[in-house]
């Protein structure tokens, strides 16, 4: 009786086993797809290791940041974030937008273009710059997840003009698009990401010498008192199980007549003081806010963080962004907007809130028409 129990046991052990290394095949083959990238080698590895940012074999953040806030589990998080139904994340009608004819923008003006969660597309002094563009229709490796939101992926790479200038704060999926990306190839001039982030682009065809790769507080001069800053962030990054290989980043793009700051994503931090000193007042803060949760905020500003950031950087004036096109976060779909207009009575930060294709031209002082609040959240189905 109990060598039989023993070989039932056994059987069974071996079955699991068999059925844990070919999850473990299928997995390791569907990541080799290009979707995927590549991690930094050869040269860029010892570049990377020159950092002061790189330690013990990852990049890591000025102060000690954990994913999780304190009180916080991963699992408690995961089990949130798939299984309570009670906030319902969707719009419940489509998004608005404005189709803009991007190719003949008014070529003597200042301006932004916002295109959903962190993708702009901006034309400062005569250049276009492109900021971590997502034109695909979801935000995830996996097929048919992180779906955008219905009606905000009215623009498509055909739809732009020829890029000056692309710029990719970090490596997640909702910033470095693969198939955007590789649309953009013939389109786009130079590429400026933080270290490590170059592998990606090389693997999926980008010619080396398009790609300058940068460390905190480097540089690209484009012209005559016109530079491109690459800066701190407090975040993350990686594509695959081998997470923080390559540098996140915030940019300031400082041109002879207006000075615009990128946050991309991160926590609040004394950066933005640092940033604020050296280079304050900021014309325009494009500036996180949205897919935050309290068990992120080292890694996710919350609304009055961001505020705070805006503030202590001394911009003049404010574009919210990392809202509106996905539900990566348990809160209703325009929470960010609501929150962040409610918060701004303390303040008094001139806010930048255009609907998605909408021109804004920075010396323009316009009114922007709440225009989140007319589509309210939709009962989880």
């Amino acid at each position: 009786m109990k060598k039989r129990i023993l070989k039932i046991i056994t059987r069974i052990t071996i079955i699991f086993l068999a059925i844990l290394l070919v999850l473990g095949i299928c997995t390791w083959l569907y990541m080799q797809k290009a979707t995927f990238g590549s991690l930094p080698s050869g040269k860029n590895m010892v570049q990377i290791q020159k950092s002061p940012h790189y330690k013990d074999g990852e990049f890591q953040n000025t102060l000690y940041t954990p994913t999780l806030a304190p009180g916080y589990s991963f699992w408690g998080e995961i089990k949130k974030q798939f299984f309570d139904k009670t906030v319902p994340t969707e719009p419940s009608n489509r998004i608005p937008s404005v189709k803009t004819d991007l190719k003949h923008l008014p070529s003597d003006q200042n301006l932004l273009v916002w295109f959903g969660h962190s993708s702009c597309l901006l034309q400062i002094d005569g250049k276009k710059i492109l900021i971590d563009p997502i034109f695909s229709d979801n935000a995830s490796p996996l097929p048919n997840t992180v779906k955008v939101f219905d009606g905000t992926n009215t623009y498509h790479v055909q739809d732009l003009p020829e890029i000056d200038y692309l710029l990719i704060s970090h490596d997640h999926y909702d910033h470095l698009d693969y198939e955007t990306i590789l649309a953009l190839k013939n389109k786009v001039k130079t590429v400026i990401c933080g270290l490590g982030v170059g592998a990606h682009f090389e693997r999926w065809g980008y010619p080396k010498e398009k790609i300058i790769e940068q460390d905190w507080n480097d540089d690209v001069v484009v012209e005559n008192n016109f530079t491109i800053y690459t800066l701190p962030a407090r975040h993350k990054s990686g594509r695959g199980l081998k997470q923080n290989q390559s540098l996140w980043a915030s940019f300031l793009i400082s041109s002879p007549t207006l000075k615009v700051y990128y946050s991309g994503d991160g926590g609040y931090d004394t950066h933005f003081a640092e940033i604020g000193k050296q280079f304050g007042p900021i014309d325009v803060a494009i500036m996180e806010n949205g897919q935050y949760d309290k068990a992120w905020h080292y890694i996710h500003m919350l609304p009055e963080e961001t505020l705070q950031a805006a503030r202590d950087l001394k911009a003049k004036s404010m574009v919210p962004v990392h809202n509106s096109k996905f539900a990566l976060a348990k809160h209703t779909w325009n929470e960010p907007l609501n929150e962040l207009t409610r918060l701004n009575a303390k303040y008094q930060i001139p806010l930048i809130t255009p609907v998605m294709g909408e021109i804004v031209i920075f010396d323009q002082h316009k009114v922007f028409k709440q225009w989140w609040k007319e589509n309210p959240a939709a009962p989880n189905k």
